[in-house]
């Protein structure tokens, strides 16, 4: 089975920004909303934001106003601008189908550490 690949995490001052990517298999992009779920040491994983199939966003409150989700269908890649981070947007982020019941072949994630 084809993993999830999530790349563009960092080390990132609050304040600053990061762009990250996520190249999801056609078949789980195709039709599915994908979301962002970030995970913090010790904690659940948890949705931040997705995007529908047909491309409206929705955003948790903790991010909304500050990130930005948006998909590219042919390219088939899930994209997350994180823009004014805090502290607490550190983790680790992964993208994959919404709902998270129906979440398969999670990747490595990528690793986001905001300092202040």
């Amino acid at each position: 089975q084809v993993q999830l690949v999530e790349s563009g995490g960092g080390t990132v001052q609050a304040g600053g920004s990061l762009r990250l990517s996520c190249a999801v298999p056609r078949n789980l992009m195709s039709g599915n909303a994908i979301g962002w779920y970030r995970q913090a040491p010790g904690k659940d994983r948890d949705l931040v934001a997705r995007v529908m199939a047909y491309g409206m966003t929705i955003y948790e409150d903790n991010v909304k106003g500050r990130f930005t989700i948006s998909r590219d269908n042919d390219a088939s890649t899930v994209e997350l601008q994180m823009d004014y981070v805090q502290v607490e947007d550190s983790g680790t982020y992964y993208c994959n189908i919404v709902p998270k019941r129906l979440a398969t072949n999670w990747g490595q994630g990528t690793q986001v550490h905001v300092y202040s």
